[in-house]
């Protein structure tokens, strides 16, 4: 398996439990858990295939996780500021730091998973 589409399916995985994590944070927000899931998931897959990507080209394990982290920084900001911009309150905080802990795991675990070379069928 490639580290992109690692980082696809664990981003996607964990973006699930993000977009979960919310009814913890801000429980005012249960009845637009399904949307804010659906949302997490999406942001999710789309930062951890940019995450492993970065991963194949970065060679130390520091600069994985830091890039991770960045990824997941900038699309949960651009979440945020998609709420502001709709008029909803911000929940910046609630959004930004789970969204910044996902993208340092996907790093972490792209960046020590040894992609396996692909076999050519004849």
């Amino acid at each position: 398996m490639k580290k992109p589409v690692l980082g696809l399916i664990l981003g996607g995985v964990l973006g699930v439990f993000d977009g979960l994590s919310s009814l913890l944070s801000a429980p005012e927000t249960a009845p637009q858990i399904s949307g804010i899931v659906a949302g997490s998931t999406f942001k999710g897959l789309l930062a951890g295939a940019l995450i492993g990507w970065m991963s194949r080209r970065v060679r130390t394990l520091g600069a994985g996780i830091l890039w991770g982290g960045v990824i997941g920084l900038f699309f949960a900001a651009l979440i945020t500021l998609m709420q502001k911009l709709s008029g909803q309150p911000p929940y910046y905080w609630e959004i930004v730091l789970p969204g910044s802990i996902v993208g340092m795991i996907v790093g972490y675990a792209t960046f020590k998973y040894r992609e396996t070379p692909s076999s050519a069928t004849a």
